[in-house]
């Protein structure tokens, strides 16, 4: 698992995650579609007011090189 904060460029060691019913369900069939997906796609979970997001994605260590190098990065050093 890899979370980077994107507004202060750091990888998180913990983050919490209060979301809606609604935005639990966004997330779920994201991942979902995900899963059934296979190609290492990525999705965007808005919050319901849409001034929040969260982007998901699945990755395989030592095949990062869909991502861009910041994310490159992440997964390779979790730095």
């Amino acid at each position: 698992m890899r979370i980077l904060d994107e507004k202060r460029d750091n990888s998180v060691d913990r983050a919490t995650l209060l979301l809606t019913r609604s935005e639990a369900q966004e997330l779920l069939d994201s991942l979902r579609s995900l899963l059934a997906d296979g190609q290492g796609q990525h999705a965007h979970v808005p919050s319901e007011d849409y001034q929040k997001e969260i982007t998901i994605a699945i990755y395989e260590p030592g095949h990062a090189n869909e991502f861009n190098q910041r994310c490159q990065k992440l997964i390779r050093d979790d730095a």
